[in-house]
């Protein structure tokens, strides 16, 4: 007989067998300072083992989601790797301020719990955490029927990571001469999305077609995850080679590198020295969006910059180019012009 919770749109059974689908993927992200598996009122992560590596330390925490880049996912039923942007999201900007990571929660909220596709979804974040160093300890699946149509979700992650204090990153380490390096993107990852769709809809875009340039069709282009920088930028770090890092999200390189940059000083930064890729170009002619709207909204093919000292900049290049991360010099930190970021004029 059907629950009147059930008739109410609340499935307490699907809920139950998506969390016994999820343990194994869950488990294999896990270290050995989670206590224990899933299914408690509260996910223990113990510290002890990693007291002795810092002299201060310091827990750093970032919190995010994916943004309407979600619809795209669920418009093409494609949600293998949604996860994987969510923790990027989250994981890179922990990174950014040198944090080694440590733990990941996440939020599923649905308009109707199906097991299988949480199933894929919540891989999906676990994979990401697999390729970012974190252990999945923890999250929450709410089936809120009326607040979420069928079909309809929305994800929220959080991470955490921890540095010493004394080697944390940021504005506090730059100096004039510094150089400015960028590290590819592997599209727009998940910003701008609003602007995206509105595009599709406004120049009747195919999203089924391969235009040119692009990589694949237009639609898994644009769902293609975020890259996640861990694993290329973590040795530069453990060996005090990065003074700042500027995760490029929403505001582009204009607002987020400005983050890193101190009242005195500006990022001059050469797009010169970059191919854009195809997609943006592609956004940009169909949707007729300016040159400094399109800085300001996408990462435009960089996803993160570090900042680090111009007599170690070969040294950083010659580590990322061992990495699957493209990476160049893009720019340098000058002394205060007009703005915190600047173009080069050519």
């Amino acid at each position: 007989m059907t629950s009147q919770y059930e008739q109410a749109g609340v499935n307490i059974e699907a809920g139950e067998q998506a969390v016994d689908n999820i343990k194994d993927v869950v488990a294999a992200t896990q270290d050995s300072n989670v206590l224990h598996g899933i299914g408690g009122f509260g996910a223990e992560y113990e510290l002890t083992a990693l007291m002795g590596q810092y002299k201060e330390p310091v827990l750093i925490s970032g919190t995010d989601g994916v943004g309407t880049k979600l619809l795209l996912a669920i418009q093409a039923n494609q949600h293998a790797t949604i996860g994987i942007d969510l923790v990027a999201m989250c994981a890179n900007d922990v990174l950014a301020q040198g944090a080694k990571p440590l733990f990941f929660l996440d939020y599923l909220g649905l308009g109707k719990l199906e097991s299988d596709q949480v199933t894929t979804v919540v891989s999906g974040i676990a994979e990401g955490c697999k390729q970012a160093g974190l252990s999945l300890i923890g999250g929450e699946m709410a089936e809120m029927p009326g607040i979420y149509h069928n079909g309809d979700y929305d994800l929220s992650g959080f991470a955490v990571g921890i540095a010493d204090k004394q080697a944390l990153l940021g504005s506090h380490n730059v100096q004039a001469g510094d150089v400015l390096i960028g590290l590819a993107s592997s599209g727009v990852h998940s910003n701008g999305y609003s602007l995206v769709r509105k595009i599709l809809t406004d120049a009747q875009l195919d999203v089924d077609r391969q235009y040119d340039g692009l990589p694949d069709t237009l639609m898994n282009t644009l769902l293609t995850p975020t890259v996640l920088y861990d694993k290329a930028v973590r040795p530069l770090m453990d060996s005090n080679l990065v003074h700042a890092a500027a995760n490029i999200t929403g505001g582009g390189i204009i607002e987020n590198l400005a983050r890193m940059i101190p009242a005195s000083l500006t990022a001059e930064v050469d797009e010169a020295t970059w191919t854009t890729p195809a997609i943006f170009s592609l956004l940009q002619d169909a949707g007729k969006i300016s040159q400094d709207e399109m800085r300001k909204v996408f990462n435009m093919g960089i996803g993160m910059v570090l900042i680090v000292s111009s007599d170690r900049a070969d040294a950083v290049l010659a580590q990322l180019s061992q990495s699957t991360i493209q990476a160049q010099t893009i720019g340098k930190v000058v002394n205060r012009r007009d703005q915190p970021v600047e173009y080069v004029a050519h």
